[in-house]
Formats: structure tokens, C-alpha cells, sequence
């Protein structure tokens, strides 16, 4: 069966199953292959799918030696640092933040800490007045202030917004344009979310990554980060989930061959399989049921190609 068949089987199962799916995709590392659209093909939020777009500028500065793996949060702000700071909290390197091991051990600047009067108007000062209750580089913990802390480094070692650092090293070499992206109070883009870009458009980090970060005959990431940002970097916390099963530098891995994922809120998806030599992305709405879609996906698609 031809990748095409397969894809319009499982749009023809969407369909018939009433799976909430704005539109899937596929590509190879140049070309877009198939895809079908039940909504416009137009920007939306790809939530935390942003993650992995804000660790490619990691991976750049990181490539211009302007930051290390073992760099300190403390030491990148120290004016911010509480008056008798921790062992742990002068201990937090940015590969802690990357592989959600920073040890603050609770989900951070997701929900109401983003608002006015807690995290806000300094996501920065916020995070580092809280206790490190934990050892970093020990426990995963899903915490999207990890990346935003992250994305705070990259901004302080290349010395320009993080949003103009990838449109100049990125966004612009991918055709993507200047792409629309939730800000802090202070200004700073948002590296754990909030970025919006079509399916057809966010897919490419995905095509980027297969090709081993050559695009256009240009080397825009080095491949070492490629291989190392995409490997099983620390073990997850639900083994009973099929697709939870390890995280990268904010990639999460997946049960095929080789294969992992930039994964946003409500089903922004870019599964990359290097085996395969396929990008499949799909992109879902926020009331639909992505647990319905996610296995579907998984059983009737990804892990048949």
C-alpha cells in the first residue's frame, strides 16, 4: 500500500470514527507528500509543540558558543537570585531545564502562575524565589517554566529577543515568516508555548530534523544537536501511556524505531520517523478527544507505515 492510501484510509477512519482532526499531513525531508485539510489551513496555537522550536535556538547559540549544556540559571541571573539562594538553585544547568529535571517538582507558568500577582509581571524572579524541592537532573517533571527559563538563557547569551534570534537563524530559512508568539509581561517571548503557525508551516522543524538540520542545501543546526536533542535523554512517569515513553531536550520520544515527536497541547503534532523518512503531523482543536485521536494514530497509522 502507497503512503497515499494509507493517509486517505485514515482520513476516510477519521471520518467515519468522528475523530476531531483539523487536517494531518505528511512529508519527506524536502516535499510534502499528502495532506487534507477538515478546517483551513491557516496559523493556530501549536502550544507546547513551541518547545521544541525554542531548543533549536538552543542547539544554535550552543553552535555559535555563546551557551553549554552545564550553564546555570543562577549564573545567567544573578540579580535576580533571592538573597540566600539554595545549593540546589545555584545548581540548575540549562541540560536540567531541557530534560524538565530542574527540580522545582511541580508544573510551573502553565496555568494561574502566569497571571498578575504571581508569576507576572517576572516569570524570571518568580521561578527562582520558589524552593528547588528537589535534586536537578534526577526526576522528570513536566513543567513548562523549565522551557521558558530556558528560552530566558538562549536571549541573555546571544543578546537579542528569542523570537527575532530564530526568524533570523530559522523562521526565515524555512519560509515561515515572522510567526505570531504569546509574550510575558515583560516582553520576552514564551519558550514553552504560544507560538502560532499553520500545520503545513510548523511541520517543517520536523523536515529540518529528518534531514539532519540541512535545509536547502544550507546546515542551519548542527546534526550532533540533532542526534542528541532527539534521543532518550530521561525516562517519563507513565508507562501505561504508549507514546510516553521518554524525553529528549524538549522532544518526546515515540514506540517506533528511531522516532520522535514535537508535541503540543489538544494534538499539535510532528511525529518524525527516521526509518520511515517521513514527517506525519496533525494538528486537533481543543474540544475534541486527542486520546481517541493519539490512538488511532497509533494503531492504525504509525506504527503500520
Amino acid at each position: 500500500m502507497t503512503l497515499e492510501q494509507r493517509m486517505e484510509n485514515f482520513v476516510r477512519l477519521a471520518l467515519d470514527r468522528g475523530l476531531r482532526i483539523e487536517g494531518i499531513a505528511a512529508a519527506d525531508e524536502k516535499t510534502l507528500l499528502f495532506h487534507h485539510h477538515f478546517t483551513a489551513d491557516q496559523p493556530r496555537n501549536i502550544y507546547s509543540h513551541t518547545k521544541s522550536y525554542m531548543a533549536t535556538a538552543v542547539g544554535m547559540a550552543i553552535a555559535d558558543g555563546a551557551l553549554h549544556l552545564d550553564d546555570t540559571l543562577a549564573s545567567f541571573f544573578p540579580e535576580k537570585l533571592p538573597e540566600h539562594p539554595s545549593e540546589e538553585l545555584l545548581s540548575i544547568r540549562l541540560r536540567d531545564l531541557l530534560t524538565m529535571t530542574s527540580g522545582f517538582g511541580g508544573a510551573f507558568l502553565m496555568n494561574d502562575d502566569r497571571r498578575a500577582g504571581t508569576g507576572a509581571p517576572d516569570y524570571v524572579a518568580y521561578m527562582l524565589s520558589l524552593p528547588v524541592r528537589e535534586t536537578p537532573g534526577r526526576r522528570f517533571c513536566y513543567s513548562t517554566a523549565d522551557s521558558i527559563l530556558a528560552g530566558r538563557m538562549v536571549e541573555k547569551a546571544v543578546g537579542k529577543s528569542l523570537s527575532l534570534y530564530l526568524f533570523e537563524r530559522l523562521f526565515s530559512k524555512l519560509g515561515q515568516g515572522f510567526p505570531l508568539w504569546d509574550c510575558c509581561p515583560q516582553g520576552h517571548a514564551i519558550g514553552g508555548g504560544g507560538m502560532f503557525l499553520s500545520l503545513t508551516e510548523r511541520m517543517k522543524l520536523g523536515q529540518l530534523y529528518l534531514a539532519g538540520g540541512v535545509w536547502n542545501g544550507e546546515r542551519l543546526v548542527e546534526e550532533s544537536w540533532v542526534r542528541e536533542a532527539t534521543r532518550l535523554q530521561i525516562e517519563t512517569d507513565n508507562p501505561s501511556d504508549v507514546w510516553n515513553c521518554g524525553y529528549g531536550y524538549q522532544f518526546w520520544m515515540l514506540p517506533y524505531p528511531g522516532a520522535y515527536r514535537a508535541d503540543g497541547a489538544f494534538g499539535q503534532i510532528s511525529a518524525v520517523l527516521p526509518e520511515k523518512g517521513l514527517v506525519i503531523a496533525v494538528q486537533c482543536p481543543e474540544d475534541g478527544d486527542f486520546e481517541q485521536v493519539k490512538l488511532a494514530l497509533h494503531e492504525e497509522l504509525l506504527s503500520q507505515l
